[in-house]
């Protein structure tokens, strides 16, 4: 069985592709509710990612969004 942290990366893998609007909101709902009710420890890791994005945004080491989307589809015609 996946740990809670598996679980957790895999579903955020999966919201990554989706772009349907209507399911979006949905899990959005569904998680507002329960974020309501706890609030979320970070892990020592995700933490640090987060402090490594900020760190890549002060020192302008960003792509656009629409960049970065025509290098996945790049990549994936390679797979």
């Amino acid at each position: 069985m996946a740990t809670v942290e598996n679980l957790r990366n895999t579903l955020i893998t999966k919201l990554m592709a989706v772009s349907d609007k209507d399911i979006l909101n949905a899990v959005d709902k569904l998680l507002s509710t329960f974020s309501d009710e706890k609030q979320i420890e970070l892990t020592k890791e995700q933490m640090l990612m987060i402090e490594m994005s900020l760190q890549d945004l002060e020192s302008g080491q960003t792509i656009p969004h629409k960049e970065l989307f025509d290098q996945e589809r790049e990549w994936l015609k390679t797979q």
